[in-house]
């Protein structure tokens, strides 16, 4: 395995922000990141896909904006050679980042891509997508593994709902992209998650909503920021 997947005491830990579309993730990793900054933190935050900054990041662009056919026209274990590379170009990023701050935090990582891919699938079959992602991400890409995961955990309703109230994207001009628009297929994407989540302690399931009431910015941030202090703390202490 590379070096670069080995945990050390000079490279920041990994925080990562998962959760289907519409579940908060790219503001909750600014708000921790603004949060942890004025606590005097050095923190670093990277938003994957990478869409207009690496050549497979365009390309995944093209493939949410419907340009390669429909999602169920695509063979899922070809699809998430597209994620995987966008990380693969980005690895030194992540590496710079690593050594450069006390925290990095991720908005979307492996995980992402283990969940949108292998939730086209049931059964072995998807079992056997999350191994190759895994094996080709961690292993031949050699990108570091997580320290902590958070999933954002939204009922697709709630998220639809939030989707609606998203900003235009660089990538597309509709309201909704191939994945954000197919409500069973976001379903099924939860399903994963929440498959991942159960199975694994790295992982910290924080709820978006209480039945149909949707949480606070600050009050979401509030347990995300528990983690990464926790994380901060044990980092420094084996330095």
């Amino acid at each position: 395995m590379s070096s670069h997947n080995q945990s050390s005491p000079d490279l920041a830990p990994i925080l990562v922000i998962e959760g289907i579309d519409g579940s908060g993730k790219g503001t909750q990793a600014k708000h921790v990141q603004q949060a942890l900054t004025n606590e005097g933190h050095n923190c670093t935050l990277l938003s994957f896909p990478q869409y207009e900054q690496t050549f497979f990041g365009k390309r995944i662009g093209d493939f949410l904006n419907g340009s390669f056919g429909s999602l169920n026209e695509l063979n899922p274990f070809l699809v998430s050679l597209l994620y995987s590379g966008d990380r693969f170009e980005s690895r030194e990023k992540i590496l710079d980042a690593r050594k450069s701050s006390q925290l990095l935090i991720l908005d979307r990582y492996v995980p992402s891509n283990i969940a949108h891919q292998s939730a086209k699938y049931s059964g072995e079959q998807r079992s056997e997508l999350r191994e190759w992602i895994e094996h080709i991400e961690y292993e031949i890409f050699s990108v570091p593994r997580p320290s902590e995961i958070i999933l954002l955990d939204t009922p697709v309703q709630v998220s639809q709902d939030l989707i609606a109230k998203k900003e235009m994207r660089t990538y597309t001009d509709q309201a909704a992209d191939l994945q954000e628009a197919d409500v069973p297929y976001l379903d099924k994407v939860r399903e994963v998650y929440l498959e991942l989540a159960r199975e694994n302690p790295m992982w910290n399931i924080i709820p978006v909503s209480i039945g149909s009431e949707i949480r606070s910015i600050e009050e979401i941030g509030q347990d995300i920021l528990k983690i990464a202090r926790n994380l901060l703390t044990e980092s420094t202490a084996a330095k």
